[in-house]
């Protein structure tokens, strides 16, 4: 009787095997469950970031706003008869020359 009993648990146990980590199994199907999730995920960014660069194109192509937008941001273009004030930051200007004159060594 005990021979069955071990017969049965080992059949058990080989029917058991490719359902948690055979080709279909358990282990697998949550593996790839984790990668669709990450692949969606993905998918996401890249359509927002599609919309948005979708966005600008009709922009582009009705309006003469987002033209002119662009070439004053990116390429410093300034209307005819209009006057450009750059201002700097106080980091960024010039140092004043010191004063002190230096004295040379004797």
């Amino acid at each position: 009787m005990r021979i069955l009993a071990y017969i049965l648990i080992a059949l058990i146990v080989a029917l058991q095997y490719p359902m948690w980590l055979g080709k279909g199994g358990w282990l697998q199907v949550r593996e790839y469950d984790r990668q669709l999730a990450q692949q969606r995920e993905a998918n996401a960014k890249l359509k927002a970031r599609n919309d948005a660069l979708d966005a600008d194109v009709r922009d582009l192509k009705t309006g003469s706003e987002a033209i002119e937008e662009r070439a004053r941001g990116e390429l410093g273009m300034i209307k005819h008869d209009e006057v450009l004030f750059q201002l700097q930051s106080n980091g960024a200007a010039a140092k004043p020359a010191s004063t002190t004159p230096s004295k040379a060594p004797r």
